[in-house]
């Protein structure tokens, strides 16, 4: 049985449906965030391998890849609502048992566990995330799809902000008071996507095949505004992005030492959190293909000014104005994306997008250090940021429809 529609309204204030679904997202993005410190300092002081560090992170990242087409196929086929729950239950069922580890309760945590649990975590990611975003569109009515997504990245960025410091803090007392707000968090989450009022999608009735799994990936080729939409961030953000070399400058350029390198990990976020405030309440309405490319343009060129500078206070500005640009972007181009996507293939292209965000954010920071290292760090965020403008202006080229745009609602 479906649940009744949400009821219309005017503003997400009055919006009871999508608060419920704000909450269940910070449950989600706050449990990793905490889950991911505890892991990372636990494997640490187990093996202080610096490997290990990159291997915890490589596991939890290759099921998004192998899973991409499985995953959005799911999210196609069942009740969204069920497969974020199950996705929670197993990651409580993880803190679990890092908790039960962590008190030698049976056993102790090792090295294996820990490589065998990120790859669980890693599957649970795969469905989580692109289910999350195929939901929203079935929780508020296509007027309020922009603001609520600007909300709900708010959330994100909000929990990328206080859960890791909360989880380091609760770790610094005992590994097993991170692991029991995780497993709080988790549990809370899952209770507010189970019992979530949302429209219920138009499942795929076709039989599963592996034609069915590729239908996202071809609906995305076949629409040039999409396609281009989802891969000028893939490109541009591969090109701007620093954040693999912020430790080099808060220690050799910056000379800040590691309460700079907290500034400057958080002053994104911020950037982005403060701006996803102003799009809830002041959401793009018309000229958005341009204001799209403008964005990550001001991206670029935020990138160049964080890579030049030798001054602190400058440093941290460019960083803000470089997450709040990015957010502009983000917001546009998911709620593009959401909108032109029929709601039963919404799971398989948000799979996709998924993807493409995970792979841009991953090997960006890996063509940071390749850069790097061949040509020094100023000049790798420099020409990461040249490159950036450079993709701006092909991609208007390329895809003009797209930078001509005017509105987001589809208009077919």
């Amino acid at each position: 049985m479906s649940n009744p529609p949400p009821p219309e309204s005017s503003s997400l204030r009055h919006f009871p449906p999508f608060w419920r679904f704000w909450f269940a997202r910070v449950c989600l993005t706050s449990g990793f965030q905490v889950l991911t410190v505890a892991i990372g300092w636990q494997i640490y002081s187990l093996t202080h391998s610096a490997l290990d560090l990159g291997l915890v992170g490589l596991l939890q990242f290759l099921p998004r890849v192998l899973l991409v087409l499985v995953t959005g196929a799911v999210a196609d086929r069942y009740d969204r609502r069920r497969i974020v729950a199950v996705s929670m239950a197993v990651q409580v069922l993880v803190a679990a048992l890092l908790l039960m580890g962590s008190r030698h309760w049976g056993f102790a945590t090792s090295r294996e566990l820990i490589f065998a649990l990120s790859v669980l975590i890693g599957v649970c990611r795969a469905f989580d995330m692109p289910t999350m975003q195929a939901l929203l569109p079935n929780v508020v009515p296509p007027s309020l799809l922009a603001p609520a997504i600007a909300a709900a990245a708010s959330a994100n960025e909000a929990a990328t902000i206080l859960a890791p410091a909360l989880g380091g803090f609760l770790y610094a007392i005992g590994a097993a008071f991170t692991y029991g707000l995780d497993l709080a968090i988790y549990l809370i989450g899952m209770v507010l996507v189970a019992t979530l009022n949302a429209r219920r999608s138009e499942s795929v009735r076709e039989k599963p095949s592996f034609d069915s799994l590729l239908v996202g990936v071809r609906f995305i080729w076949s629409r040039p505004d999409v396609l281009g939409a989802i891969s000028l961030d893939l490109f541009a953000v591969l090109l701007g992005g620093a954040t693999a070399l912020l430790p080099i400058y808060a220690g050799e350029i910056l000379h800040t030492g590691p309460w700079g390198l907290g500034l400057l990990r958080s002053a994104p976020a911020v950037g982005a959190l403060a701006m996803s405030a102003w799009l809830m309440r002041y959401p793009v309405r018309h000229r958005v293909g341009y204001v799209m490319f403008a964005a990550v343009a001001v991206f670029g060129l935020a990138t160049i000014v964080f890579g030049l500078s030798e001054h602190f206070a400058l440093s941290l500005c460019a960083l803000v104005v470089l997450g709040a640009s990015d957010m502009i972007s983000v917001v546009i181009r998911s709620t593009f994306i959401q909108l032109e996507t029929p709601d039963e293939m919404r799971g398989r292209v948000s799979a996709v997008n998924s993807l493409f965000i995970g792979a841009s954010n991953q090997l960006g920071e890996f063509e940071s250090g390749i850069t790097a290292a061949a040509f020094g760090t100023v000049p790798a965020v420099v020409l990461g940021g040249v490159g950036t403008l450079v993709v701006v202006g092909l991609w208007m080229r390329w895809f003009p429809a797209l930078a001509q745009r005017d509105t987001l609602q589809r208009t077919r």
